[in-house]
C-alpha cells in the first residue's frame, strides 16, 4: 500500500489521486472505468481539477465515502 492510503477513520486532508483510491493500492476495489461512470452519475464525489492534466479528489469526500461503505456492510 502506498503512503497515501485512505482509511476510513483517517483525519488528514488536502487531495488523493486516483490511483490511491481505487483497485489494488487503494481502499475501494473497482475498476477505472467503473469509478468515472458513477462519478459522472454522481453517485461519488466529483473531483477537483489541479491543473492541465491533473485531476484528484479531496480526502474528506473520500472519506466520507468510505464511511458509507463501511455503514452499508
Amino acid at each position: 500500500m502506498s503512503d497515501n492510503s485512505i482509511e476510513p477513520g483517517d483525519t488528514i486532508s488536502g487531495f488523493v489521486r486516483l490511483k490511491d483510491i481505487i483497485g489494488p493500492r487503494g481502499p475501494l476495489p473497482i475498476s477505472k472505468s467503473s469509478w468515472l461512470a458513477r462519478v459522472k452519475s454522481g453517485e461519488f464525489p466529483q473531483p477537483v481539477k489541479l491543473g492541465p492534466k491533473t485531476i484528484a479528489w479531496r480526502v474528506s469526500d473520500i472519506r466520507r465515502l468510505l464511511e458509507q461503505f463501511g455503514s452499508q456492510s
